[in-house]
């Protein structure tokens, strides 16, 4: 879409940002909403910054500035919300993180003053709502999904709660984390600048560990307990949301608790049907026809339309539930009253990515952007990249392992693989 019209210091960032396997498709909306968060000099240093984790003096460098000058911009722009600084033993480092999960929801995880947030809603709006491409290239581009749905622990059987895994629940999550941050709920927020928004709890959005520590820092989440953030948790079951997290069983950022008529996942599971835009539960609804009542409780609970009241063969009510669709968030099973309806395992095996690098990873190879990933990390010159990468190329399946050389085409590469088997 090179006839779009841009200054090229918001060209060079959309080019930046789509070397992350979850990109932002170029578009006359997507530079206005990049010229309300990025000055033009923002833009052009932000639009230098190499993919993953870096430090003052890699920017400083870059940007031929000296540690001082480039900590003051750095500083800036994560007092925004733009990057994210985290400590480590070696001291403060700095990430870009996608444009989502990323800095467009941070943006309207607070009221702020310093941008136009209603301005900045609607061409969200417009960008994810109207416009199609970039929820398309978020939630359907790659098998391996950005983020995954959690059951509502309380809907289980006791067969069920023996075979949970402990990353499957969020309440473990919850419990594990070191730093939790409360924000509001960047879909229902934006929903509320276009008129658009429902009555479900605003303040509700959970971040985890080291993006809540950040967060936290410059009052875009406020600190929690895990005792009041599983407070929350079941505020947001009794509100019939859906808990939507990061694809990945170690290091969770964020669960958000979605609802059915703003939040950007959902809206995508109705509007496009049996792609499943997050990846399911290992569970599914069974419903027992026998003590069903056919009130209809389930069917208006479902926050993706997935089920619906029809007539059998002999026109007598029944449930029925579009599995190519439904997510297994237990919902349904929560506001049976009955008991008519619970939850089993699925038969399939449900593949969740051990690290946000190996999901990573497994979407660059599913969008064939291995090589550019490897490429914008300097992989090859830095051995904790490269063996971060390897490691979760090497936590793939033989099929997956292939298409990594086939793309690469490297024969360090290679040799590494075969070396490690």
């Amino acid at each position: 879409m090179s006839h779009i019209s841009a200054k090229k210091e918001y060209k060079n960032l959309v080019d930046r940002l789509n070397k992350f396997p979850q990109g932002a498709p170029e578009s006359k909306t997507l530079y206005q909403i990049l010229s309300v968060l990025f000055t033009e000099r923002e833009a052009d240093l932000v639009s230098q910054l190499p993919i993953g984790a870096f430090r003052v003096k890699t920017a400083a460098r870059i940007w031929t500035m000296t540690y001082d000058e480039a900590l003051k911009v750095l500083d800036t722009l994560a007092s925004r919300a733009i990057l994210l600084d985290v400590e480590d033993e070696k001291g403060k480092k700095y990430i870009l993180p996608p444009p989502m999960a990323g800095f467009i929801e941070f943006a309207l995880m607070r009221t702020r003053g310093d941008i136009d947030q209603k301005l900045l809603s609607e061409l969200y709006y417009q960008y994810l709502n109207v416009e199609e491409d970039f929820i398309k290239d978020l939630f359907y581009s790659s098998e391996t999904k950005l983020g995954r749905v959690y059951v509502q622990e309380e809907v289980l059987t006791n067969e069920n709660e023996v075979t949970i895994l402990d990353y499957e629940r969020a309440t473990h999550i919850i419990e594990e984390s070191k730093h939790i941050g409360i924000s509001m709920c960047y879909c229902r927020h934006r929903m509320s600048h276009v008129g658009k928004s429902c009555d479900a709890p605003m303040d509700i959005c959970m971040t985890f560990n080291n993006t809540a520590a950040s967060l936290i820092k410059y009052e875009h989440a406020r600190q929690v307990d895990a005792s009041e953030c599983l407070e929350l948790l079941e505020v947001a079951y009794e509100n019939n949301l859906v808990q939507c997290g990061e694809n990945v069983r170690e290091g969770v950022t964020f669960i958000c608790n979605c609802c059915g008529c703003c939040c950007e996942a959902l809206l995508a599971a109705k509007k496009f049907g049996n792609m499943h835009p997050v990846q399911t539960t290992a569970f599914y609804p069974s419903v027992n026809d026998e003590s069903c009542v056919k009130c209809g409780k389930c069917e208006k609970a479902c926050p993706i339309d997935a089920i619906s009241l029809i007539k059998d063969e002999n026109g007598n009510k029944k449930v029925d539930i579009d599995y190519d669709v439904c997510l297994g968030c237990g919902v349904c099973a929560r506001n049976c009253h009955k008991g008519s309806i619970i939850l089993k395992r699925r038969q399939e095996k449900i593949i969740t990515p051990s690290s946000s690098v190996h999901r990573v990873v497994l979407q660059a190879i599913e969008k064939g952007t291995l090589l550019d990933l490897i490429s914008e990390t300097e992989a090859f010159k830095n051995h904790r990249v490269m063996a971060s990468i390897l490691s979760a190329i090497l936590k793939m399946s033989p099929v997956k392992q292939l298409l990594a050389r086939d793309q690469v085409k490297s024969i360090y590469l290679d040799r590494l693989l075969r070396v490690k088997k």
